[in-house]
This record gives structure tokens, C-alpha cells and sequence, in this order.
């Protein structure tokens, strides 16, 4: 091939020289994309008639100037294997036992759903069922499922925090505990609850080796480094000691519970859908990574925490940057929505299939309503961010319902209840007699709490509308969404991705896991003055058995 021109090859010095041995030189567009792809092997780069040539096998002497062969080439780069499920921490690989340091996270209402969660533990990754907004009867209709589908396969459910249910998170976590399931990604915290710190240390003991054995994990979603703080120490002794109170831990699995973290991974959350500070990556990982460090040097754990990254993974570069700023493992969200497993309807993943990066906004969080605590929202399409911050400024401005001006009640039952805010009320108070009693407590004694509450309705059910794709309402669908979406959409465009039918989670991720290995190898290059012509450097969406048939090892590679 007929790049770079022989000037350009000439201010790059060579390292050494090679001498062939059965293989000849690669110098076509298709013999070096093909070498670069197949990340399992190394290769080095020669200079041949003035071109740039790929070679395997052979013999090569570094640092000697000395032409040992007459067929000895000049040798200007050597790339080493990058294999994918070495991009991260292995720990977390052994740990979880999946192959690839690779996460989908759990989104909410059952948008992460047990497909998903099926086909990604299935093909060696981890993911956790979106139970956060689900009622307990239909989160263990999910546990049955995955734990007759999957049996010991790697997967985890949801924790969010639900500081304005009371009772709820406690609830989930007693599920969890009598069910067996021993993995959560603990996300939505700004303090740690009792529930979370009971979920973590239960059963906890020491082995016949006298290490300490935690049967519960916490995978902890965080964007705040305070937050950080608690979930990378040990659970707080007040908390320890009122489970001992309670009954729930004795004495000495407290004194235990004193030299192990809260989490042993930590999910630094960038910019996102769904709950999000829209933190930088580039800033936040390395601060918590620092942070780590030190707390590690602190409490001096026997098992070191570990610090994967989520948020703006959407294309190959942005996972070889997470990886290569020392993230454990990534993790993705939004755009595991777009993909045909995930728990929405095919409008939605229409919507999302056309948006670009800037066709986000924040809007009112239905959990966290009276908190002020906002959500990243796909806005191309819907009114619900518009109509969120709508009912928000009401609910700062007006003390009860009845406290609302007659002609604004009267546009927000037409256009946005679309019914008499009495029978909202009636709707509302029938979910939460079943759900949690005591909001009815909260609403009788306080009318601004019942104003919430009716609020919070719309702010709920938009996402339900959205996954149900009611086509009246899709208006105000609220659906989850970060500006990676928009990057994705750009990556994939012009190939079979491009479709929201031929989007599948595993085949998504396989994609990001093996560009990201290939992005690495040609930074390599690129640090040692070889830089290769588009045709050969850019990625493109693969098919899954192309992609596979890369990631797959040659038989002589441990």
C-alpha cells in the first residue's frame, strides 16, 4: 500500500531489524486490518520498498543498528497482544466470574430486563436487573427467572436508595436476603442506610483460613466523592451496632464487618441518564482512583477496591480512554435501552436510534421530587422535561392543590393529567395504601406532601408510559438518556447498528470490548510514529460472529 510516502517513513527511526521467517510481509489495506483486529497475536511494523509493512513470526533484534541478514528489514514499531478481558482489573474478572471487565447497568422499571441480563451473563459479562420502581412481587417474579435461566452464571439485581419510601428499601433488601441474592449495584445513595450496610455484612465470617468471608457484594454507583468516602469505608459503627441491637449480626461479625469496605467495586457515574450529577470522566475517575488508594492505605483491606467507570461508554475510543485512565471495568446504560432486550417499547428505541448528543435535559427526579434531585431526560420528541419542571416550580410556589390558581389547575388537568387532579389524588392514594401506608400518614397531616405525591404521579407514570409505549402519551414519555446516545448513533450510522432491530446488547458490547483493545494497539503505534491510513485504523460496527472470530484465541496463546 502506498502509505505513508517514504519521507514520512524516514523520520521515524527504526528499534532494530527483522528477519522473516515463514511468514512474508503484510502490506495490503485488508492483511494489516486483519492483524490489528485479531488482538490476541502481536505484530511489528517494517519498513519494505519504501511502505510500512506488518509482520508475524520471524526473528527481531532490538536496539542493534547492525544488519545481521541480507533480508533483514528495518523494524520502526512492535505492537503486543491486547486482549479484551485484560483491559481491567482481573480481580474483577475472578471475582465476579465473568470474562470481561464489562457491566450493564441496571435500569430502572425493568428497562434492564431479565433478557438482558440473560444474554449478557450468558456471553461472560455482568449485569443487574432494573428493579428499582418495581413492586416486590414482580422483582421476585425476576429472581425466579434468572436463577432458573442463569443457576450460578454472574448476575446481580438493583439497590436504590428510597429515602422517601419508608420501609421500601428494607423490604427489598429482606427479598434479597431470602432469596439468596447475593450481588446488588447499589446506586441513588448521597448516605448510607441501614438497609444497604445490613445487605453487605450478612453472613459474614471467616474461613477455615481465617480470611474473611463476605457472601454479600456492593457494587456502588457514586458521582460525589463523599459518597465514595462511605461506600470505600468500613460500615459505620453506629449502624453495626443496631443491627447487633436488632438482632440481625452478633457481636463478632460486627468486630469483622470493622476491616472490610462497604463496596468492593465502585462505579464512578460521569455524565449519564437517569440520575446523574454530570460529573466529567476524565476528572471524576482519577479522583476516586486517588481516592481509593488512599483509603486502602488506611484501613489496609486484604482485598483492594476496585474502580470501573460508567457513563459516556457509547463507542470504542471512549472505552479504550476508560480503560486506559485505569478503570477496573466500564459500564454502560443508555444505550443498552436502545437494544432489542432491554424492558421498553420499539417507539422508544426508535426515539432513541435518532438522537444526537446534544438532545438531553434534566428534569425532576419522581423518587426524589421534593428533593430537588433532577434526572437526565431524552428531550427530542417529548414535553416531559418541559412539563416536569412545570409542576416543580407549582409545587415550590403553592402550598397545597387547592392552593394552585384555578386556570393553571385547569391547564394541568387538560393537558398534562388529562383527568381531575381529585381522581389523580384517588390514584394515587390506592398505590400507595399497597406500596407504603405511611406516605398516606405524610399526605393527611401535610397538603403540600399530598400535592407531591400527585405530582410524583406523572413524574411516575411517564416512565411506564414510555416502556409500555402508549401511543397517546408519547408525548410526555420520560426516557432515560445521556449524550452517548448521540454518540453511539453517530459511531454506528451507515451500519447494520444503525437499525434499532439489529441492536443486541451482547453484540453492542462485544463491538466496544473489541475496539477498545484495537483502539489500544493503535495508540501504541501511534506513540511509537506509525501512524495508518483510515482504511486500516477506522472501526466500524462488526457483525457478532466477525467480532468473534477476532476475540477468539489462537491455540498455541495461554
Amino acid at each position: 500500500m502506498n502509505y505513508p510516502s517514504i519521507d514520512t517513513i524516514n523520520q521515524v527511526s527504526p528499534i532494530g531489524w527483522w528477519t522473516p521467517g515463514d511468514s512474508a510481509p503484510m502490506m495490503s489495506p485488508k492483511e494489516i486490518r486483519g492483524c490489528v483486529y485479531r488482538v490476541h497475536e502481536p505484530f511489528s511494523v517494517v519498513v519494505t520498498e519504501g511502505c510500512y509493512a506488518v509482520v508475524q513470526g520471524g526473528e527481531a533484534l532490538l536496539g542493534s543498528m547492525s544488519i545481521r541478514h541480507d533480508q533483514a528489514l528495518p523494524l520502526v514499531a512492535h505492537v503486543n497482544a491486547c486482549s479484551p478481558e485484560r483491559l481491567g482489573d482481573d480481580a474483577f474478572c475472578r471475582d465476579h466470574g465473568v470474562e470481561y471487565p464489562y457491566v450493564a447497568g441496571a435500569m430502572a422499571n425493568g428497562i434492564s430486563s431479565e433478557a438482558l441480563v440473560e444474554a449478557m451473563s450468558q456471553a461472560g459479562m455482568l449485569a443487574f436487573f432494573g428493579s428499582a420502581g418495581l413492586s416486590l412481587d414482580r422483582v421476585e417474579v425476576a429472581i425466579d427467572r434468572l436463577q432458573t435461566n442463569l443457576g450460578d452464571r454472574p448476575y446481580g439485581f438493583n439497590l436504590i436508595n428510597s429515602p422517601n419510601e419508608k420501609g421500601l428499601e428494607e423490604a427489598v433488601v429482606d427479598l434479597y436476603l431470602r432469596r439468596g441474592v447475593n450481588l446488588v449495584s447499589a446506586s441513588a445513595y448521597m448516605a448510607l442506610s441501614l438497609a444497604v450496610v445490613k445487605f453487605r455484612v450478612h453472613g459474614i465470617h471467616r474461613n477455615d483460613a481465617g480470611e474473611i468471608v463476605t457472601p454479600n457484594r456492593v457494587v456502588a454507583k457514586v458521582s460525589r466523592v463523599e459518597v465514595a468516602t462511605k461506600f470505600c469505608s468500613p460500615p459505620p459503627e453506629k449502624m453495626l451496632a443496631k443491627l447487633v441491637g436488632q438482632g440481625m449480626i452478633t457481636d463478632a461479625q460486627a468486630e469483622l464487618a470493622s476491616h472490610i469496605p462497604m463496596a468492593q467495586d465502585i462505579t464512578a457515574e460521569a455524565d449519564s441518564g437517569g440520575h446523574t450529577d454530570r460529573r466529567a470522566a476524565i476528572v471524576l475517575l482519577p479522583t476516586l482512583c486517588a481516592l481509593r488508594d488512599r483509603l486502602q492505605a488506611e484501613y489496609g483491606y486484604a482485598q483492594a477496591i476496585r474502580v470501573g467507570l460508567g457513563g459516556g461508554i457509547a463507542t470504542p475510543v471512549s472505552a479504550a480512554a476508560a480503560f486506559s485512565m485505569g478503570a477496573a471495568y466500564v459500564l454502560t446504560g443508555t444505550i443498552n435501552q436502545a437494544c432489542v432486550e432491554a424492558g421498553t417499547c420499539d417507539e422508544v428505541r426508535g426515539m432513541l436510534s435518532d438522537a444526537r448528543q446534544a438532545d438531553v435535559t434534566m428534569a425532576p427526579a419522581a423518587d426524589m421530587f421534593e428533593m430537588g434531585v433532577e434526572v437526565q431526560v431524552l428531550k427530542r420528541g417529548t414535553m416531559f422535561a418541559m412539563r416536569g419542571h412545570k409542576l416543580y416550580s407549582i409545587y415550590r410556589a403553592c402550598d397545597s392543590l387547592d392552593a394552585i390558581p384555578a386556570d393553571e389547575r385547569a391547564k394541568l388537568e387538560k393537558d398534562v393529567f388529562r383527568a381531575p387532579l381529585d381522581e389523580v389524588w384517588s390514584q394515587t392514594e390506592s398505590f400507595f395504601r399497597d406500596r407504603d401506608p405511611h406516605q398516606l400518614e405524610k399526605a393527611a397531616a401535610n397538603p403540600k406532601h399530598k400535592m407531591a405525591l400527585v405530582f410524583r404521579w406523572y413524574l411516575g407514570q411517564s416512565s411506564n408510559w414510555a416502556n409500555r409505549g402508549v401511543p397517546d402519551r408519547k408525548v410526555d414519555y420520560q426516557v432515560w438518556c445521556g449524550p452517548s446516545m448521540g454518540a453511539f448513533n453517530e459511531w454506528t450510522k451507515g451500519s447494520f447498528l444503525e437499525l434499532p432491530a439489529s441492536r443486541k446488547v451482547v453484540t453492542v458490547a462485544h463491538n466496544l470490548l473489541l475496539g477498545a483493545a484495537v483502539t489500544t494497539r493503535l495508540n501504541s503505534l501511534r506513540q511509537q510514529g506509525v501512524h495508518l491510513p483510515p482504511e486500516v485504523s477506522a472501526m466500524t460496527p462488526l457483525e457478532l460472529n466477525v467480532v468473534r472470530e477476532y476475540l477468539s484465541k489462537p491455540v498455541n496463546v495461554n
